[in-house]
């Protein structure tokens, strides 16, 4: 399976799309943004000027250059994002696996601020009609509460799909981006002076000369969060759409930054006293669609963290970052699935999170640090992709990472500043890392302790086996699924299932290798027949995007075969019979457990433990590889890492 090509194509329709998943993150900042630099310092030149300068050349460097320029053309098969990423780098540096989980681990957390702090940004918009002044105030248990039923109801729906709606994130963005660019543009219009800031000398002397300048790259950073989600979205739009569309989004969020700007140096107050200039810069009459049309804009914006989210955790589990959990395609529609732990960790964060904070303000702070750090890994990686898939120059790669190194560090520690006071939404991040560091380690030191045999030593027992009518038949295809991706290797504890105490005899010996591939959408097969219509191996090749169904993959393969009869599976029954015309199959799960034999290091014991804790809690193997009917057989086998040399046992 390869990348949809009507995402490669450029047209209208392609463009609205592009708008609609892309650009909700990035296109919602100019409601906290500009807002968050000026908070309730002295308005003067030098803040407003230097601070939309800093926003500018951010939005230049950070969002244009790096990300839609370069980090776009990072795509492993069409997909993007920081696992895509580091499916494409993997080989090059084993180390890698810690930057590609702290990345994953800041992106999920975006998940949880994204929803809050946009609707609470529109939310408090309400405050602005007259009438509601002292009711919807940023903080007060009204807007709270509006903002918790908001997000509530948009996670709730998430179980239904999005192709209901889906189809009018596109116009509410045109309309909320065209807003943007006409509300902007009146107040440049009164007030043209306003694009001298526009300059870069404005920015330095922001940083340079203004007191505790510096700091305020925390709250500029705001301006440029969305890019890491743009860059994750890569495989539903293609790269033309997504550039020739951001033509027009930086051009709205430029406008609309100048805009505000204007009036804020103009409207004649000493500071900003609360208010937020998105909302003053809007015609009083307009106001409350305005308002409609930004809670809209968020709501998309959210939906965009939510469903990358999803998919984060797709890959995760794919490349063993993640337990095995329910996944679900509440659609048709490719790549689009719903993941319900997930939904429950992200809604449950999402509440905590408005709870904790109160309002968008407090949250800005979190956005960034989660942000930076995503950011940084992202330009780990892409060295080792400029270096080893595009092949640049070392001068110029080391250019680059400094370059983009300085930029994205200022603006992590000018965030981590913000945050001392307000650091509990780390708990959250912690836990996420640590399930994904503790279960690839775990499946590492599993995977070390996993012996192989050599399958040809046991052929003629096999046949014996099969042939001795003493035995009662166990089934007519006796599937195991093996780990063993050579074509003449097995597991040790898949012989001793076949000849334990009760052996078990079949006509037809399976031994189906499911091997998980680095790119996306890879789904194809070989077979080898070791013993001709005895003892078959296949090994399935199913890319990191696809959810594996085993026993559908399996069944097809074995029709495909009888059908070319490259097999002679056609010429002898096949354990059907006149009262069940199925086929006679039975698939063999084996689970491990820890023996109560072994004495673990402190480490090893720590994350052992913690990952068969995560394993029950997760999804079962037979449910996780596609194998969800009765024809299942799961056995328990206990597995000894580190076994006691010495028991003091003495007989009386």
């Amino acid at each position: 399976m390869t990348q949809d090509l009507h995402s490669k194509k450029v047209t209208v329709a392609s463009l609205l799309v592009a708008l609609g998943i892309i650009y909700g993150d990035i296109g919602t900042s100019p409601l906290y943004a500009l807002r968050a630099v000026i908070g309730e310092r002295t308005i003067d030149m030098e803040l407003v000027f230097g601070g939309l300068s800093c926003i500018f050349w951010t939005l230049v460097f950070q969002t244009t250059i790096k990300y839609i320029w370069l980090t776009l053309r990072a795509d492993n098969k069409g997909e993007g994002g920081i696992f895509s990423l580091y499916a494409l780098v993997s080989k090059h540096g084993k180390k890698l696996i810690i930057p590609a989980i702290l990345g994953a681990t800041t992106l999920l957390a975006d998940g949880i601020i994204t929803p809050p702090i946009s609707v609470a940004s529109a939310i408090v918009g309400l405050g602005l009609v007259k009438g509601l002044e002292n009711t919807f105030q940023p903080g007060n248990s009204l807007t709270i509460g509006i903002v918790i039923t908001i997000i509530s109801i948009l996670f709730f729906f998430q179980r239904f799909g999005t192709q209901s709606i889906g189809k009018f994130f596109g116009p509410v963005m045109t309309v909320w981006f065209s807003m943007l660019f006409i509300t902007g543009i009146n107040q440049i219009y009164n007030h043209p002076e306003v694009l001298n800031a526009l300059n870069p000398i404005y920015a330095y002397n922001l940083l340079a000369h203004y007191p505790q300048g510096f700091w305020l790259l925390g709250a500029v950073f705001l301006c440029t969060t969305g890019a890491e989600a743009l860059y994750s979205d890569l495989g539903h739009c293609g790269i033309k759409n997504i550039r020739i569309t951001w033509i027009f989004v930086k051009l709205s969020l430029i406008i609309n930054y100048l805009g505000q700007a204007s009036w804020v140096i103009y409207q004649g107050q000493s500071h900003l006293s609360g208010r937020n200039p998105f909302f003053e810069i809007v015609p009083d009459w307009f106001l409350i669609p305005s308002i409609l049309i930004a809670t809209g804009a968020t709501i998309i914006a959210s939906q965009a963290l939510i469903s990358g989210s999803y998919t984060l955790i797709s890959e995760a589990m794919n490349l063993n970052f993640w337990p095995r959990v329910s996944v679900r395609q509440p659609t048709e529609i490719k790549g689009q699935i719903y993941i319900p732990s997930v939904n429950n960790i992200l809604w449950f964060g999402c509440i905590l999170m408005i709870l904790y904070f109160k309002e968008s303000a407090h949250m800005e702070a979190a956005y960034g640090f989660s942000i930076t750090i995503t950011m940084m890994m992202t330009t780990l990686l892409l060295g080792y992709f400029l270096k080893y898939e595009l092949k640049w120059k070392m001068t110029v790669i080391v250019l680059f990472l400094f370059f983009f190194g300085i930029i994205e560090f200022a603006f992590f520690i000018a965030n981590v500043a913000k945050i001392k006071e307000r650091w509990m939404f780390l708990f959250f991040e912690l836990f996420i890392f640590m399930t994904m560091y503790i279960w690839y380690y775990a499946r590492k030191i599993n995977n070390r302790f996993t012996s192989f045999v050599d399958l040809g030593k046991y052929t003629e027992m096999i046949n014996e086996l099969s042939s001795d009518e003493s035995i009662p038949k166990f089934s007519t295809h006796l599937v195991y699924l093996s780990k063993a991706d050579k074509r003449d290797e097995i597991e040790d504890k898949i012989i001793k299932s076949i000849f334990s105490k009760k052996p078990k005899r079949a006509d037809v010996y399976w031994f189906l290798h499911i091997n998980r591939m680095e790119e996306p959408y890879t789904l194809n097969y070989d077979v080898s027949e070791l013993v001709e219509d005895k003892i078959i191996k296949v090994n399935l090749n199913i890319g990191f995007r696809l959810q594996p169904k085993a026993e559908l993959y399996f069944k097809k393969i074995v029709r495909d075969l009888v059908a070319n009869q490259e097999l002679n599976l056609h010429l002898r029954p096949d354990g059907s019979t006149k009262y069940n015309p199925e086929p006679d199959f039975k698939f063999i799960v084996i689970e491990k457990f820890v023996s109560v034999e072994n004495e673990f290091k402190l480490r090893e014991g720590l994350i052992m433990n913690t990952y068969f804790f995560l394993k029950n809690l997760g999804q079962r193997d037979e449910k996780a590889f596609g194998l969800d009917k009765s024809d299942v057989v799961v056995e328990q086998f206990p597995i000894v890492f580190t076994p006691i040399d010495h028991v003091e046992l003495v007989r009386k």
